[in-house]
């Protein structure tokens, strides 16, 4: 019997496999197809397990990409959002700020990360970057954003959103001509990983 609690003792002093897991992977399914995106749960804990929360809770399900904010010099780079739009009822508390001068994530092509106001302020709205956007990286006197994942199937749905015709106006300044006509719906998100 003290060989069967020593081996139980053993066990649980074991990390488990989900603790120890560096990444888990995410499938977001949308109207127009599948995204595959891997999360760092070691380098961006807070905001990776903030995005698992939303989707295990669903409150990604039948939401949508609303935002394509192209480039000026080069349409076909930029960023595309989605999320809850900044639905109350959908949010849950925001998270703390990890910007990338701590996780070391940087924001190259593909790349996921959280959408905020001020730092401190995301919930569970998101943007994956199409080509690198080191502008959106933390630096001396900038926050920056939370780079947390990355798409590892799926850009070239990505880059279709990118491309779908947008307003004219905006709801601020700041997104003039990149609210999207016909947003994409975001189906359902879902840890496959």
């Amino acid at each position: 019997m003290r060989w069967l609690i020593g081996l139980l003792l053993a066990l649980a002093a074991l990390p488990s496999a989900a603790s120890a897991q560096a990444t888990a992977r995410v499938r977001i399914e949308t109207s127009i197809g599948p995204i595959i995106a891997e999360l760092d749960l070691k380098r961006a804990p807070i905001t990776a397990k903030n995005f698992l929360a939303y989707a295990e809770e669903k409150r990604f399900d039948n939401t949508s990409f609303y935002r394509a904010a192209r480039n000026k010099s080069d349409p076909k780079r930029g960023l595309v959002q989605g999320g809850i739009d900044s639905k109350v009822r959908k949010a849950r508390w925001p998270i703390d700020h990890e910007p990338t001068s701590q996780t070391g994530i940087r924001h190259l092509d593909g790349t996921l990360s959280m959408a905020r106001n001020a730092p401190g302020s995301a919930m569970g709205d998101f943007f994956i970057t199409v080509g690198p956007a080191a502008y959106l990286d933390a630096g001396p006197g900038k926050p920056g954003y939370a780079a947390f994942g990355r798409v590892v199937s799926g850009m070239p749905l990505v880059r279709r959103i990118l491309a779908a015709p947008t307003w004219p106006g905006g709801r601020s300044t700041n997104t003039i001509g990149q609210h999207i006509k016909e947003p994409v719906k975001i189906l359902s998100v879902r840890r496959i990983r």
